[in-house]
């Protein structure tokens, strides 16, 4: 009886079904013929999983919302009002607000779950339509008067509180986006080589300083379990604001750009040993990846200063040699990373 209960219980629990078994069962004369064909095709209709595509949508429902926002006013700003168009906005982001606390799980410093499946998406829009409010309050009324760093450094705090708060890492990654804003950073590597202007001494010594302070906020948020999930989103913001930090030190002090490959190859070896010792291929690929365009500047700064034919030569040689090198030491990085 044991056994035909526990037969029966695998044929409608498709998570359970394996059908090497039911096979051998039926082999032994254990299992009739209708009985495994049953088995089959409750294998075959089983659940499948949408979880991040549902994710994905809702996500980019977010955006198209906050952006067709955004067009709808500027197209009829005019006939709308600026008053209307704040109070609207205004609203919205209270109400999204007022939603999640109500909803929100007990605050731990330990990871927190979203207490539904729109809870995370009810906060991204609240967050986002307060960035908006705030720097529409700024652009038509100037409430800020020309004290324009504190028109990104109280979204800063309020998306820090919320991040922590709310246990939100997209909220996260806003903030410390502000972080850098608020510091004249640009955040995405993009950003940076289009927008900012390397020849600001400043601008490269604030990259160090930033990606030096999420660094170590990450470690720390590491050592005192507090959210200790939120380490990684650190860890890639300081790791990449570092590397470009540095390149872009070696381009701008052209007389000392020999100097630049200390801090470069101490952070190289510091994320080599990060990521041996959690195990990460991500780690492993950018400092790879960064490492190399920092030594080909100089490489190729070397053979271009002979100003003779061989040197294009040897340039060509070099790159596709240590284009080879690359790939071959990635592959075997990352047998040593998964062993």
């Amino acid at each position: 009886m044991g056994g035909k209960n526990y037969i029966y219980f695998l044929a409608i629990k498709p998570l359970y079904v394996n059908i090497p078994l039911f096979e051998r069962l039926h082999k032994e004369g254990l299992l009739s013929d209708p009985s495994l064909q049953n088995v089959k095709q409750r294998a075959d209709s089983s659940l499948f999983s949408v979880h991040w595509e549902l994710k994905s949508i809702l996500y980019l429902g977010i955006l198209l919302l906050t952006g067709g926002l955004g067009i709808l006013i500027y197209k009829n700003i005019d006939t709308i009002g600026h008053q209307v168009i704040l109070a609207a906005i205004g609203s919205l982001c209270i109400g999204c607000f007022f939603y999640c606390e109500r909803k929100k799980l007990p605050f731990a410093t330990t990871r927190v779950p979203a207490p539904n499946s729109f809870f995370d998406y009810i906060l991204l829009l609240g967050c986002l339509t307060l960035i908006t409010f705030i720097t529409y309050l700024q652009v038509q009324y100037t409430a800020f008067g020309n004290a324009y760093g504190l028109a990104t450094f109280i979204p800063m705090i309020i998306l820090f509180f919320c991040a922590y708060y709310f246990d939100h890492l997209g909220v996260l990654s806003m903030a410390i986006t502000n972080l850098a804003a608020w510091m004249g950073v640009a955040i995405t590597p993009l950003n940076i080589f289009n927008a900012n202007n390397f020849a600001d001494a400043e601008l490269i010594f604030a990259g160090l300083l930033l990606g030096v302070a999420l660094t170590v906020i990450a470690w720390a948020t590491k050592k005192r379990n507090i959210k200790a999930h939120f380490e990684f989103t650190y860890v890639n913001f300081g790791m990449n604001i570092l590397f470009i930090a540095c390149l872009a030190g070696m381009f701008h002090f052209d007389e000392f750009y020999p100097l630049w490959l200390l801090p470069l190859a101490g952070i190289v070896f510091y994320f080599y040993k990060r990521s041996l010792a959690t195990a990460s291929f991500y780690y492993m690929l950018m400092l790879t990846l960064y490492g190399y365009t920092g030594i080909s500047y100089v490489m190729v700064r070397f053979l271009i200063s002979r100003m003779d034919l061989g040197s294009i030569y040897f340039i060509l040689v070099y790159f596709i040699s240590s284009g080879v090198g690359v790939v071959l030491f990635l592959t075997r990085m990352n047998q040593k990373i998964k062993h």
